[in-house]
């Protein structure tokens, strides 16, 4: 049974394997007002129902098993409409965006970001998809 306030609100899904990132962007999206499902692996986030609820994507770049790169692509051609987040620690992931991007280019954070700017973005990219 669906969350009565994700009804109301589009979902922000959030993919990444590291647990103190995922509780921080949960408990800053939901202070904004989101309604938040996080997930450790695009594996699980894949497996949920979270992919067809979801009205936008943030993930990490790099995780074990299918990558940021991956679920992004996977996500164009499932969802092309879908707004993806990406996020990455390494500046030099950064430097290949446009290049390995299918389909929508996302939008990219470098870890560590400024949280009203991510917050920003989210609802930009909610008010576009």
């Amino acid at each position: 049974m669906a969350d009565p306030l994700e009804t109301l609100q589009s979902v922000v899904a959030v993919v990444d394997d590291d647990r103190r990132m995922l509780e921080g962007l949960q408990d800053l999206l939901e202070s904004a007002g989101h309604a938040v499902r996080v997930f450790s692996s695009a594996s699980a986030f894949l497996a949920s129902d979270s992919f067809e609820a979801a009205g936008c994507l943030i993930c990490d770049i790099c995780m074990p098993g299918m990558d940021g790169w991956g679920l992004q692509r996977l996500a164009s051609l499932r969802r092309p409409e879908l707004p993806v987040i990406l996020m990455t620690a390494h500046v030099d992931e950064a430097k290949f965006i446009s290049s390995r991007c299918i389909g929508r280019k996302p939008e990219l954070f470098k870890k560590p970001f400024d949280g009203p700017s991510l917050l920003r973005t989210v609802d930009s990219c909610l008010r576009r998809g």
